[in-house]
């Protein structure tokens, strides 16, 4: 199943949507997660294994957190090399004073945005979508 490359479609069909719960970035050593905790995202680095969880998970396992998070799915099937997604989406929160962190999945790009301003992130994508639609002659990716 390939994804969407051109970049016009996938900015007007990105259908953001936030998903339920405040998430939070933390690290433990070593290439494992502990026991109990369910992450949604993981990176492994040298200096330890990062992982994204719901905050009361990371509570509950004891490990120190930062950055408290609202997360944003972009419904659209995204190719892995589609060409500006990310920087178009980059630019619009920008614009906004919004912190972004972006992790491509197979199927979808997933963006961790300040917990408190979930909601005000969400509208600008939505409406990025909606000015993607309108405009004629947006390049491709």
């Amino acid at each position: 199943m390939n994804g969407e490359r051109d970049l016009r479609a996938l900015l007007g069909g990105m259908r953001p949507e936030l998903n339920p719960g405040r998430y939070v970035f933390t690290t433990v050593p070593g290439d494992a997660a502990p026991t109990g905790v369910a992450p949604v995202v993981t990176v492994a680095e040298s200096e330890g294994l990062t992982l994204v969880l719901p905050e009361a998970e990371a509570v509950s396992a004891g490990l120190d957190h930062t950055y408290a998070a609202a997360w944003i799915t972009l419904r659209v099937h995204s190719a892995l090399d589609a060409v500006g997604l990310t920087a178009a989406v980059a630019l619009a929160l920008t614009d906004a004073g919004l912190s972004c962190n972006v992790v491509a999945g197979f199927h979808h790009d997933h963006l961790f945005v300040p917990y408190d301003r979930g909601e005000e992130a969400l509208g600008v994508l939505e409406a990025l979508a909606a000015e993607s639609s309108r405009e004629p002659g947006r390049g491709s990716a």
